[in-house]
């Protein structure tokens, strides 16, 4: 496979890292990954987008060859902001965006924020937990909810990234979080998310600080939800029928956007790009059209 070409740009003083697949005169295509990933997951979606689109895959702040956030600053907004810094110094507009994930829900936010500056958006399992995970979490005092995180942060304080002792042995490790990748996608992932240590062993690349999100003081349900409302492109909602994640036509969340559609993919979890990719890039093409 042909590979992209790395670049750096900054954002709220961050050293951040994006991938370029070339081809500058055509329409440009943001790919952002999900959390605890990294730019290289868009590989083979990028192969086969190359030839219309010029396309940017960022490494969020945290994530990949991108600078750690001083303070472990991780909310949605830094994201959405280091995001909207990328379109613009890049001058991307209009974008089409595909995104994952925590990257779907950064995608939806940046296209409510800058509608103007988007063209079509498609994104995987990027609604975050359902309405009734939600309610689950709500039903807990907030002053319980903020020392919780509060406890939580401190001992993430003192947690050591994991050491595998070889890159297989890290092979193994992604295999087990997606069971549907074959050896070829687990190595390619793994070697491109995985950093060798001075002694030999191999860690993630990712910040463990990721994990904590932006805490309890984010965007409200109601708030995000508002946000959606104000996109004005049209809006691709995939979901893999095995994963964790609620059908968004069955919980009523499909109803916050102006215009949006969605596609179920059958033996898909969480990661379709990658589990059913010729499915998944039937209704990426359907809907994005000739770009």
């Amino acid at each position: 496979m042909q590979g992209p070409t790395s670049h750096l740009y900054f954002s709220q003083r961050l050293r951040l890292h994006y991938v370029d697949w070339g081809n500058e005169n055509a329409p440009a295509l943001l790919l952002i990954h999900g959390g605890r990933d990294h730019c290289r997951n868009w590989d083979w979606v990028s192969e086969r987008l190359l030839d219309r689109y010029h396309i940017i895959a960022p490494d969020l702040r945290g994530h990949g060859d991108s600078e750690w956030s001083t303070g472990a600053s991780y909310n949605e907004i830094n994201y959405v902001y280091d995001i909207a810094q990328l379109v613009l110094q890049k001058k991307m507009a209009p974008v089409t965006i595909i995104a994952h994930s925590l990257g779907g829900s950064i995608a939806l936010l940046y296209a409510g924020l800058f509608p103007e500056t988007v063209k079509k958006v498609v994104a995987i399992e990027g609604l975050g937990p359902s309405p009734e995970m939600m309610e689950r979490m709500r039903e807990a005092r907030i002053e319980k909810r903020v020392r919780s995180w509060i406890e939580m942060r401190r001992e993430a304080a003192g947690r050591v990234p994991r050491k595998y002792p070889t890159i297989e042995d890290a092979v193994a490790r992604m295999k087990e979080e997606n069971t549907h990748l074959d050896d070829a996608q687990a190595r390619h992932l793994t070697v491109h998310g995985a950093v060798q240590n001075e002694d030999g062993t191999y860690s993630w690349k990712f910040d463990n600080y990721v994990r904590m999100g932006g805490g309890p003081g984010g965007l409200s349900v109601e708030d995000q939800r508002r946000i959606w409302g104000c996109i004005t492109a049209p809006v691709l909602l995939v979901r893999g029928m095995e994963s964790w994640a609620s059908d968004p036509a069955i919980d009523g969340r499909i109803e916050h956007f102006k215009d949006a559609r969605l596609a179920n993919i059958e033996k898909a979890g969480h990661w379709s790009h990658h589990d059913q990719l010729d499915v998944f890039m039937g209704h990426v093409n359907a809907f994005l059209g000739k770009g």
